[in-house]
């Protein structure tokens, strides 16, 4: 339940894009909810309660002034708003209601243990599959309506946490963009608007050959805004091309330094107040003065190409900062999959486009936020360039990858989790999905509306249509009275004649009595509506990973280390996860006739190959306070080790080891489920 509501500003903004300056009839963009928007918006943002998971950093330090929230977007600028802290510059790049799923591929590590063993069974299949699998992140799947209103909110409350001078990019594409558009004219206002930015961010397309129905889509739109006339705009400056530089900078010097010619005429003659002189035999109003002008015969910079010229000065390439930046990039490739920098994050953006971003439109110490932040690349650039950094997004992968990738930047941050009820598993995609399996008896029923996820059956009831909110939308969180309005006269009179009972589900609900008197008044049909509590349905998800281990010390030159030995790491939810990816493919190898082949992902006994990142806490026992990271290990698809943020060439023996006495570990399985053990004593071996 929230703990209050915050307003987004002192006067709420109401109403919805109206379109009269483009069409004579003052229609205006309406949408399905519309009117439970404007009640939202009226009644604020949901503030709840967050809890800080983890400081990486100074533990003598004030706290991080740069956040990592896993947390929706409408969350996290609750918790913003609550503690008066403002941004300076935001960049999204948000769902684009593209219809699509995307999935990151998951892969076994190399197990110390039987490292041989699993070796020669890859050179015998020779097959990727056999170590990997996908594992769903996030769904980007809605409808255009509730798309809108999703937007308009998350847009409303960005805004509000912006500072005064403060300016947002929003990144979207061609088939969404323009409705965004009018959203973004109505929140910041149609003067605010600054650039709309033409991002050609992928090569030529193969489908849209002989046959193709399309041009080639190659292209993202950005759309710049500031909140007010004042803002942060910096030149930012992209090199000549090769043909600009060939016809232009075609002249060399003694000492082979290239140059062209410029114009010294002073623009607007006498008009303007510029000088007349003679210069070589010239007379002309001039840009320099006199005495400037001499300076420069001087050094040689003037030059007279033939008797009677008009004098044009040197400017040579190495001193020319290139072509002021326009609003069309194309020299941004996306992150292809051998770079560098790719951290196998699906919609990965490159850094080159945040730095470019982040350069123009904030200066170093300004508070830089991504509220969607995915891949984590702005928090990593804007950390690079000076600047603060507000990282959110509400899917737990987007949260590590991000940490990792802070950590091995050497950045100092917090880790916070806002206890809304939304994060409950991986990612929303992955808790629906999970939700399906855990309501007894729920299956699906072509009988009735999508609106309903199900039904289920009983004998007194018969068949029971169930709701179920779609985390997926964290607007369908809250159970209110616009939304129980909506259940009551639109959904349940589709209903079968005889339905005799509904359940809904709610993750938060406001007010529980006065809802249940709403129901009372409202619902004048023969159905009972039974409202039941989600978290309750969920509590047994999170279920802790098995792992053994052995505490030891051993000798490292002068020094001794203490070891954690990992004997034994045993994940039930990565194990189920292979078993469904194996008899998937056992089924698409048997339809397809011998023309597949089937490749079997094994685990051995030990589940070492599991095992994505471990990490050591020296600092305290308590098993529920935040965590610290004295020292981790992070084990790459090839079974290197990242230590501590810093790449090897080695391969994981195993083991993790610090200088200091561990009293926690933290594991990692390769679908990012973590778990937290503690080190007793009675665990410890000590040589």
């Amino acid at each position: 339940m929230a703990v209050r509501y915050l307003p987004y500003f002192p006067d709420t903004l109401e109403g919805q894009a109206l379109l009269d300056n483009f069409v004579r009839t003052r229609r205006v963009l309406r949408y399905r909810d519309n009117d439970r928007v404007v009640e939202r918006i009226t009644r604020g943002m949901p503030y709840y309660e967050t809890e800080l998971r983890e400081h990486v950093g100074d533990d003598t330090a004030d706290p991080a002034d740069n956040l990592v929230i896993r947390g929706e977007c409408l969350s996290a600028c609750a918790y913003l708003k609550n503690r008066g802290i403002t941004v300076d510059l935001v960049y999204i790049d948000p769902p684009f209601a593209s219809g699509a799923d995307y999935a990151k591929k998951v892969y076994l590590r190399r197990n110390p243990r039987v490292a041989e063993a699993i070796r020669e069974a890859e050179n015998e299949l020779d097959i990727e599959e056999l170590r990997a699998f996908e594992e769903k992140m996030y769904g980007d799947i809605w409808n255009k309506e509730s798309y809108l209103n999703w937007m308009y909110e998350n847009l409303m409350a960005i805004k509000s946490v912006m500072s005064d001078t403060a300016s947002i990019y929003v990144e979207v594409d061609s088939h969404i963009g323009h409705y965004v558009k009018i959203l973004l004219d109505e929140i910041f206002g149609e003067q605010n608007f600054i650039n709309e930015i033409i991002w050609k961010r992928t090569f030529s397309h193969s489908d849209v050959g002989q046959g193709a129905k399309h041009f080639g889509r190659l292209h993202d739109v950005i759309f710049l805004y500031s909140k007010a006339e004042t803002y942060t705009m910096n030149v930012v400056y992209t090199p000549y091309s090769d043909d600009y530089i060939k016809n232009f900078y075609k002249y060399k010097d003694e000492n082979g330094r290239k140059y062209r010619l410029v114009s010294l005429l002073g623009p607007g003659g006498a008009s303007k107040g510029n000088p007349y002189y003679e210069v070589m035999g010239v007379t002309r109003y001039w840009a320099f003065s006199k005495e400037s002008m001499q300076k420069m015969i001087e050094q040689g910079l003037i030059v007279q190409t033939k008797p009677g010229a008009v004098p044009q000065r040197k400017r040579y390439i190495d001193e020319s900062e290139g072509v002021p930046l326009q609003d069309i990039w194309t020299d941004i490739p996306a992150v292809q999959g051998g770079a560098n920098e790719n951290v196998n994050y699906a919609t990965q953006k490159p850094e080159a486009l945040l730095e470019r971003i982040i350069k123009a439109s904030s200066n170093e110490g300004m508070v830089v936020a991504d509220f969607f932040g995915g891949s984590g690349v702005t928090a990593a650039v804007a950390a690079r360039l000076g600047r603060k950094f507000i990282h959110a997004d509400v899917n737990l992968n987007s949260i590590q990858t991000t940490r990792d990738r802070l950590v091995a930047a050497g950045a100092r941050f917090d880790v916070l989790e806002v206890k809304d009820g939304v994060s409950l598993y991986r990612n929303p995609v992955q808790t629906m999905a999970k939700l399906k399996s855990l309501i007894p008896g729920l299956r699906n029923e072509d009988a009735l509306d999508k609106f309903w996820e199900g039904s289920i059956v009983d004998t007194r009831y018969g068949m029971t249509p169930v709701y179920l909110p779609n985390l997926m939308d964290g607007t369908t969180r809250l159970l209110d009275k616009p939304l129980m309005n909506r259940i009551i006269h639109e959904a349940m009179p589709d209903l079968p004649e005889d339905t005799r009972r509904v359940i809904v589900y709610y993750i938060d609900i406001d007010d529980r009595p006065a809802l249940e008197q709403f129901i009372h008044e409202q619902n004048n049909t023969l159905i009972e509506i039974e409202l039941r509590d989600l978290k309750q349905v969920l509590d047994d998800v999170v279920a802790e990973d098995y792992a053994e281990w052995s505490v030891t010390t051993e000798e490292d030159g002068l020094f001794s280390r203490w070891k954690v030995d990992i004997r034994q790491f045993q994940s039930e939810r990565v194990q189920k996860k292979i078993e469904e990816i194996n008899l998937k493919n056992q089924e698409q190898a048997s339809a397809s006739n011998g023309k597949k082949r089937y490749a079997h992902i094994t685990l051995s006994d030990e589940g070492l190959e599991t095992i994505e990142w471990l990490s050591l806490d020296c600092t305290t026992a308590d098993k529920d306070a935040p965590w610290h990271s004295d020292c981790e290990l992070k084990i790459d698809r090839t079974g290197r080790v990242v230590d501590n943020g810093r790449k090897t060439a080695d391969l994981w023996d195993g083991a993790i080891r610090s200088t200091r006495q561990p009293f926690r570990l933290k594991i990692r399985n390769i679908c990012g489920d973590e778990t937290v053990y503690v080190l007793g004593t009675e665990t410890m071996d000590v040589e």
